[in-house]
């Protein structure tokens, strides 16, 4: 609120030495511009998340990086409108590139950056009313009869499943 103490906060910062530390990736060059370049050329949510909707929701699969396991993969369902308003926080202007939040946005430190940020701000804390519930059901419907899909197993990635084998094959095994 008042500029005078904001500047008399940052005088201390403004007068430190400042020394970056950056040290050599691990796996070299080649290896940290794949990893940019997975953050700076892609949407913001692929198709294969999206679950479900209809005209007053969207039903998509995220991942929650707090918790382990299975439990990992978590399904949202938002308005459509908080939806939308969420999807167009990613899309930048044309000839910018998303990298990743840093600063006041970084990762662990975000609430804590924010919340000191509001503080000498004098900004009041938004409300948090937008908690997502978690569908009844979440399972995909078929595209038959329009009843619940009930997984039965399910491949690894990038792998085939594997036959039954084959019943001359296993007849000439058992015979002597």
């Amino acid at each position: 609120g008042d500029r005078r103490a904001f500047l008399r906060h940052l005088s201390p910062v403004r007068k430190k030495r400042w020394v970056v530390y950056a040290k050599a990736p691990f796996a070299g060059p080649e290896a940290v511009l794949a990893y940019l370049s997975r953050y700076t050329h892609r949407v913001a949510i692929s198709n294969s998340r999206l679950i479900a909707f209809d005209k007053n929701s969207v039903t998509f699969r995220y991942k929650d990086y707090r918790r382990e396991g299975a439990n990992r993969q978590q399904v949202m369902v938002l308005a459509i409108d908080e939806f939308i308003r969420r999807f167009l926080l990613h899309v930048l202007p044309h000839g910018f590139h998303r990298i990743r939040h840093y600063g006041l946005l970084a990762g662990g430190s975000r609430k804590a950056s924010l919340a000191l940020a509001r503080e000498l701000l004098s900004v009041a804390t938004p409300p948090d009313d937008d908690t997502p519930h978690e569908p009844e059901d979440f399972r995909p419907s078929c595209p038959c009869c329009g009843g619940r899909m009930i997984v039965i197993e399910v491949f690894e990635r990038w792998r085939q499943p594997r036959g039954p084998p084959n019943a001359t094959a296993a007849s000439r095994e058992n015979s002597p």
